[in-house]
């Protein structure tokens, strides 16, 4: 697969110096800023899903009529919180082979 480049950018020399500041071991500024706009891009696809989804469930609930009150989802959301956690902290840590 052929490579292409993003377009070079302009930068005061404070941001240049704070993503240098950032670098870990080995890791070069390029690789930094592909790094940022990959998880840039899959920050923004996520979001748009979540809206999308929001809005079908809104038009669902429209169309439907069926609403859920605010308290109980937040307490259903804090009850699922509970177990997920209780499961977590409850699970044994698995042991390696050497």
């Amino acid at each position: 697969m052929k490579t292409a480049t993003l377009p070079s950018l302009r930068v005061d020399p404070q941001l240049r110096d704070a993503a240098q500041s950032v670098l870990q071991e080995g890791e070069t500024l390029s690789g930094f800023i592909e790094a940022s706009v990959r998880e840039s891009i899959d920050r923004r696809r996520v979001r748009a899903e979540f809206v999308a989804r929001g809005l079908a469930s809104r038009e669902a609930a429209q169309t439907t009529g069926v609403y859920f009150a605010a308290e109980d989802v937040h307490a259903e959301l804090g009850q699922r919180l509970q177990q997920a956690r209780a499961q977590v902290l409850n699970q044994k840590p698995m042991r390696v082979r050497g």
